[in-house]
């Protein structure tokens, strides 16, 4: 599909989607869902092979099920982002159900600043309405799409949810520094950031095997003190639900690389509870695990805070 092609339908998404009856709209998306399932294209493919790994005891009927349900949840996030500009604050808190809010009030209470860390999981962009909604706006970054009207629209879609949008590159902004500096006036950052699959990863043990994940997160924090908090999400029913985890603390011992992969460890092990519990809702359709990937290639278009992640590494260390 061409640019021009990729920019229209998402154009048509926004337009058109948000003002049809949802029911209308929600069976819409799940004969999308299924016709792609069934197709079996080389995504649903990929997703079937990243969730052998989350239950690798499952036979291939219960995995074909699975992965099924996975595309439905996949293209629920897409059709609630459509739909999420004309949703009301009311429907928003009725239909976001979150745990462990504590947490990060008790950080950002405490002026220190909260990087609030998910992986692809449920839908991100409500979670991040739903806070925005609680009264913390805060810092996100995202990675430049082709074509520049398709990225505009992407960042006016996610401010328009009050969210203040970094643009990775090409936005002659230092993203790591802003970052820094807005965890350091006591804000709120939240990253999507679990696959980097390129050099500048850390290696990580997820779900028994090796794979890599952005240092970004956990060096921030340890630049600025701000408090790591993972996040998990998950649909059940109708409601999105969610829990902010227990702050990832800074190890004592080692040296600023050690404590950068300590840290990314203890949250990829949050990660790994939440989608094994809700694998149906890791939204995870790319390569994740080097292993799948063809001898010494690495991959370049991970979510917007891996090539980042390095980069808030001090000279010296792993510098991007």
């Amino acid at each position: 599909m061409t640019d021009r092609l990729v920019y229209w339908a998402y154009a048509l998404g926004w337009a058109v989607l948000k003002h049809l009856p949802e029911p209308v709209v929600r069976w819409l998306f799940d004969r999308l869902a299924d016709y792609a399932w069934r197709r079996r294209g080389p995504r649903v493919r990929q997703l079937e092979a990243n969730l052998r790994r989350v239950r690798p005891g499952l036979h291939e009927a219960a995995l074909r099920r699975l992965s099924r349900a996975g595309m439905r949840s996949y293209l629920r996030y897409w059709m609630e982002s459509f739909r999420l500009p004309v949703w009301s604050r009311a429907r928003v808190a009725r239909d976001v159900q979150v745990a462990g809010v504590e947490h990060l009030k008790e950080a950002l209470e405490s002026g220190r600043g909260a990087l609030v860390a998910l992986p692809h999981m449920g839908n991100w962009d409500l979670a991040g309405t739903w806070i925005a909604q609680q009264g913390h706006p805060f810092t996100t970054v995202a990675e430049r799409l082709k074509p520049e009207r398709l990225f505009e629209r992407f960042v006016a879609f996610r401010e328009g949810q009050g969210m203040e949008v970094l643009a990775l590159t090409g936005g002659g902004v230092n993203v790591i520094g802003t970052l820094a500096r807005r965890l350091r006036e006591g804000k709120l950052v939240c990253l999507v950031g679990d696959r980097d699959l390129s050099e500048a990863g850390i290696e990580v043990s997820f779900f028994g095997e090796p794979t890599r994940m952005p240092a970004g997160p956990a060096a921030l924090c340890q630049r600025t003190g701000a408090a790591l908090l993972p996040v998990t999400l998950w649909y059940d029913g109708p409601v999105l639900r969610g829990i902010i985890h227990p702050e990832v603390p800074v190890p004592e011992e080692g040296d600023r690389k050690a404590r950068t992969r300590a840290m990314t460890q203890a949250m990829a092990d949050v990660w790994e509870r939440g989608i094994a519990e809700h694998p149906q809702d890791w939204h995870m359709l790319q390569k994740f695990w080097p292993a799948d990937l063809p001898p010494r290639e690495t991959v370049e278009d991970g979510p917007a805070v891996v090539r980042a992640a390095s980069a808030a590494e001090p000279a010296g260390t792993s510098g991007a």
